[in-house]
């Protein structure tokens, strides 16, 4: 079984569908076991769901130009 601190390092595989069957059944039965680490997944995928509905702001031309130009050449270097 995965320990607490396994289950928070995973969280993210697991969210994005990453992990193999026998790994997301282990995650799977931890949660069903622990009460923290269901409030923990909750968490995650509140936040996921909230960030996702907050407008991108515009990057500033001058921004966006200096890092085209970076990027541009950064094999180069």
């Amino acid at each position: 079984m995965l320990t607490c601190q396994e289950l928070t390092e995973l969280v993210t595989d697991y969210l994005e569908g990453h992990m193999s069957l026998w790994d997301r059944m282990r995650f799977r039965l931890h949660i069903g076991m622990c009460r923290p680490c269901r409030t923990f997944l909750h968490d995650q995928k509140l936040a996921i769901k909230t960030l996702g509905k907050m407008p991108a702001d515009p990057i500033p031309p001058d921004v966006r130009d200096e890092l085209l130009h970076k990027f541009r050449d950064w094999k180069r270097e």
